[in-house]
């Protein structure tokens, strides 16, 4: 296995990838609030240890949020 390839050996990068990046953080955005309204409506049914589990949901929802801005700025 070679750690070097000569310039002249190297393939062409490939092209990048169109993706659609507001779909992809609208639908973690969804997925986590709808753990966040499992979470809230399950009540009591959630042992004590695990109430770090809402705070997770709304993490990822105010880091989706920041996302969603800060690709709709671009």
């Amino acid at each position: 296995m070679r750690f070097y390839v000569k310039d002249s050996e190297r393939k062409p990068d490939p092209a990048p990838v169109k993706t659609n990046a507001k779909l992809a953080i609208s639908v973690g955005l969804v997925l986590w609030g709808l753990a966040l309204l499992v979470l809230l409506f399950a009540g009591s049914a959630i042992p004590a240890a695990q109430e770090s589990w809402k705070f997770t949901c709304l993490a990822g929802l105010g880091l989706g949020f920041y996302a969603l801005f800060h690709v709709r700025k671009r």
